[in-house]
Formats: C-alpha cells, sequence, structure tokens
C-alpha cells in the first residue's frame, strides 16, 4: 500500500481503480460498479460538487439518506473534491437535525427524495439520487465532461463525524484524510481484511464503524462489495448461499437476530468464514450458539470510538478463549493505556481511564474548543472509557467514566450487574444505569427486556446471591426494546432521562 503519509480518503480507491480496473468493487440493488468505474465516476462527481454546484474547498456537504452506492460515492466525492463530508443519522428529526447542520454550518445537503421533507428551511438541498437531477444522474455524464480534481492534502479534513451522544449532545470530531487512512491500514491488518474476501456492507453508512473499519478498507485491498439497505436476514443468507458473502460485521444484537432466525439452522451458511462484532458484549450462549452451527466462523471483537476513526483494539478469532469479555489489543497505530484521575499510569488489573495516542486521532471538536482541551491532555485522548488492562497488554471495558454509578458514595461500574443480569434465563436484554434517589444518591437501577415470565423481586434476589449488597439493583423496569444508536449502543442517556422521575408511592 502506498504510504500513509502521502495519501487520502479518495486516492486509496484510485490505487485499487489503477491496480485492479476490470475487477467489481461495489453492488448495490440491481447496479454494480467496476474500480475504474466507480473512480471515474469519483472524479465526475467531485467536479459536480465544486463547478455545477458552486460549492469551495473546505465546504460541509451533509449526507442525509439511506444506505445506497450513490452514498458512498458522495463521500468519496467530497473527498475528491476538497470538501469536507458531514454523514448525518438518517433517522434524525427536528431539533436534532437542526442540531446538527446548523454546528457544521453545511453548505449543501444531499438527501435521499424520502428524507428532504425533515431538512429546516434555509440549507440548500439537492436529492442524492432516485430523482430528477439527482447527484447520481449526473454522475452518467462522462468523466471527461467535467474532468477535475482537487488538490490532494493530507492533513485536510475528510469527515465531520458526529460522536453518537450517548452521554450529551454529539459532537463533530474532525477527521483528516491522514488519520482516516491510518485507520483504514490498522484495520486492514488487525481485522485480516483481504482482496479475496467478499464483505457485506448493512449497517448504516453514516455511521464511521461500517464506511470506515469496513468498506473503505475493503474498497483498498480490492475486495468485490456489497451494500444492503438494512441487516435483512433473509438477504444475508442468500448472498451466502449464493457465494457473494463471506464477511458480515454486525453489533451482538443483529448477530442474535440471524442465531434467532428459523432459516438459521437450514440455510447453507458454511461460506461464511469472518464474523466481526463491536459496540456491546456478545452473549456468550449466542457465540457458542454460532460457532457449533459454522464451526469454520472467525469472529473478531472490534472496540474503539469516532474520534479514533474509530478502531482501536481488536481480538481476534485465536484470542476470544478465556477472554470472552475483552476488547483486545490495540491495533497498529493505536497506542494505549489505563490512567487514573490525574493522568498517571495505573498498574495492570486495575481500572481506569482508557487514554490514546495515535495518528489516526481526531484534530478536536469541530466548534468546540472547550470540550477539545478536556479531551486532549499532554498529548493523550482521553477516551472516557473505564477498563482494565492485563498483564498480555489485553483491555476489558469494563464501563463509561459517565456511567459509573455513585451509589451511597460506592462507585459501582453498570457492566458488572449487567453481566450478572444476562446469566438469568428470563433476561434478554439488560442495561445499568443509575438514577436520581434521596438515600443512596444515585440507585442501582435495571432496564430490562424480559425473555417469558420474570418479576422484579425474583430478579432483585437472584442478583443479590451473586453482587455485594451496595452493586445489586435497587429496582428493576422492564421495557420492551432497550434505545440504542445504529452502531448497537446502548443510549443511557435516554434512559435516564426517561426514567429519572421517582417511582410512585
Amino acid at each position: 500500500m502506498t504510504a500513509v503519509r502521502h495519501n487520502t480518503v479518495d486516492g486509496l480507491v484510485h490505487d485499487s481503480a489503477r491496480r485492479i480496473p476490470g475487477r467489481v468493487a461495489v453492488r448495490y440493488g440491481g447496479r454494480s460498479w467496476t474500480y475504474a468505474e466507480l473512480d471515474a465516476a469519483v472524479t465526475t462527481g467531485a467536479a459536480v460538487l465544486r463547478e455545477r454546484y458552486g460549492l469551495a474547498g473546505g465546504d460541509r456537504v451533509a449526507t442525509f439518506a439511506h444506505n445506497s452506492d450513490a452514498y458512498l460515492l458522495a463521500f468519496l466525492a467530497c473527498a475528491r473534491a476538497g470538501l469536507t463530508h458531514v454523514p448525518v443519522n438518517q433517522n434524525l428529526t427536528g431539533e436534532d437535525l437542526a442540531y446538527i447542520l446548523d454546528d457544521c454550518t453545511s453548505a449543501l445537503v444531499l438527501a435521499d427524495p424520502d428524507l428532504a421533507g425533515r431538512i429546516p428551511d434555509g440549507y440548500p438541498v439537492r436529492p442524492l439520487r432516485d430523482a430528477p437531477g439527482s447527484f447520481l444522474a449526473e454522475l452518467t455524464e462522462p468523466a471527461e465532461a467535467f474532468a477535475f480534481e482537487a488538490g490532494r492534502d493530507a492533513h485536510g479534513l475528510a469527515q465531520l463525524l458526529y460522536t453518537s451522544g450517548t452521554t450529551a449532545l454529539p459532537k463533530g470530531a474532525m477527521m483528516t484524510h491522514r488519520a482516516l487512512v491510518h485507520e483504514y491500514e490498522s484495520a486492514i491488518e488487525a481485522l485480516d481484511l483481504a482482496e479475496d474476501d467478499r464483505p457485506v456492507h448493512s449497517l448504516p453508512l453514516y455511521h464511521s464503524a461500517q464506511m470506515h473499519v469496513f468498506l473503505l478498507p475493503y474498497l483498498a485491498v480490492g475486495a468485490e462489495n456489497t451494500i444492503l439497505d438494512a441487516p435483512v436476514a433473509e438477504q444475508i443468507f442468500d448472498l451466502v448461499e449464493a457465494g457473494r458473502a463471506d464477511s458480515l460485521f454486525a453489533p451482538p444484537t443483529v448477530w442474535i437476530a440471524l442465531a434467532n432466525h428459523p432459516e438459521f439452522a437450514v440455510r447453507e451458511l458454511g461460506a461464511l468464514r469472518k464474523a466481526y462484532y463491536g459496540a456491546s458484549i456478545m452473549p456468550v450462549p449466542v457465540l457458542e450458539r454460532l460457532r457449533e452451527r459454522l464451526p469454520g466462523l472467525g469472529f473478531y471483537n472490534c472496540f474503539g470510538q469516532s474520534e479514533i476513526g474509530p478502531l482501536a483494539t481488536v481480538l481476534g478469532p485465536e484470542e476470544h478463549e478465556g477472554r470472552m469479555d475483552s476488547c483486545g489489543r490495540p491495533v497498529r497505530h493505536v497506542e494505549a493505556k489505563v490512567v487514573d484521575e490525574d493522568g498517571k499510569d495505573v498498574p495492570d488489573g486495575t481500572a481506569g481511564e482508557v487514554v490514546y495516542r495515535s495518528p489516526q486521532l481526531c484534530l478536536g471538536y469541530w466548534n468546540d474548543p472547550g470540550a477539545t482541551e478536556r479531551a486532549f491532555r499532554d498529548g493523550w485522548f482521553r477516551s472516557g472509557d473505564l477498563a482494565v488492562r492485563d498483564a498480555q497488554g489485553y483491555f476489558t471495558v469494563v464501563d463509561r467514566v459517565k456511567d459509573v454509578i455513585n451509589s451511597g458514595g460506592v462507585l459501582v461500574a453498570s457492566r458488572q450487574v449487567e453481566d450478572v443480569l444476562y446469566t438469568h434465563p428470563g433476561v434478554a436484554e439488560a442495561a445499568v444505569v443509575g438514577l436520581p434517589d434521596e438515600r443512596w444518591i444515585e440507585a442501582v437501577t435495571a432496564v430490562v427486556v424480559p425473555r417469558g415470565e420474570v418479576t422484579e423481586p425474583e430478579l432483585m434476589a437472584y442478583a443479590r446471591e451473586r453482587l455485594a449488597h451496595f452493586k445489586a439493583p435497587k429496582r428493576v423496569l422492564f421495557v420492551d426494546a432497550l434505545p440504542r444508536n445504529a452502531s448497537g449502543k446502548i443510549l443511557k442517556r435516554e434512559l435516564r432521562d426517561r426514567f429519572a422521575a421517582p417511582p410512585p408511592a
């Protein structure tokens, strides 16, 4: 691969097009693009953005759309045109959507027609696809008619990646080309991404994990990629049986749904070789069931956050045995350690905050120098994750620092309580949060998606038998589903807001 210090996001695709021009790069629906066609369309798209749409270098271009080949082309065209791409969660509405568009001062919004009506007045909007005069339709013009290529700057902003906002309002992590390309190289090595893989990309492309840990790195190695609208089990099974899919990334919630699907036991799925997961714990029974059904399937646990591109650590298939709760060791371009509140290293086996030093890191937060200063201290990025490192260098995340519960002056890690609850047969999913309490400061509260018949007293007694008394839940609340973001992370902030009111007397 070309030296990462002298490359750009779109440059990696250009390199693949030069090396394997006739190979299929991307399939979506009934369309497919060879690497040469993809690269030419990116150049045309860059010219359309700069010459036809009148954008200037550094302008922010928001994409508010569902998964498609057009989404990928919009990102790559922005990169080649010297523009900053802003991926926006297509589920946002109202104030949440306006907040991101206002914060990034978007010069243009490329939107799918069914979503365009949500965009506040005052923002220039053009259809991304499926409409006359859409951005995708413009790419059918001959590339040479709009020959254009911006001066490439590896240190220029490629994207503003807005954080998931699990604990506060989203912040725009400023990602340079150099940072992302370093992250791609880390992903390729740590996740064993290869040219002959057949990956399926079914999670939202606006989220950094699907785009930057898998789709772009796979384009860099020259694989044949299939983009789906969503992780629909039957479509994934069909692709595997047809020999067009052998690699899949999904959060544990999707793997659970696949394993529980009635067709899982009868479809021919032996061709699936690589299974990637992240964002939350993979329940051991689910992993064992998948392994038993598909013994040739290798599992990779991926961990990180938007600010680092987002891949920071990986637990490979051969490393799972005996350390199922670990998120692995740092990838090539990431240096990580565990520190106390003052930033001093703590001994192995002691919980502390994970901090990173890496060329993959963002420059800081857009329009928020205060948050940037708080996050970067002494050259290290404060992740907000509470973790333990063992003597072999494996990290195990205990909790988010902001999710640690202060119960009667004693700190309780929510993940430890959740791990106990997951062992109860009546618990399908669980999230533990601290809710305001006059006596305890914060009451340890379990929010549970039940499986079958189970009661609050039963779960509270079960937890008390297995945990210190101050860690056991003071309340158990039952819900039909837990709120999650696109990567599968539970939105504990929403649970705290929802259940902050005291229980009825």
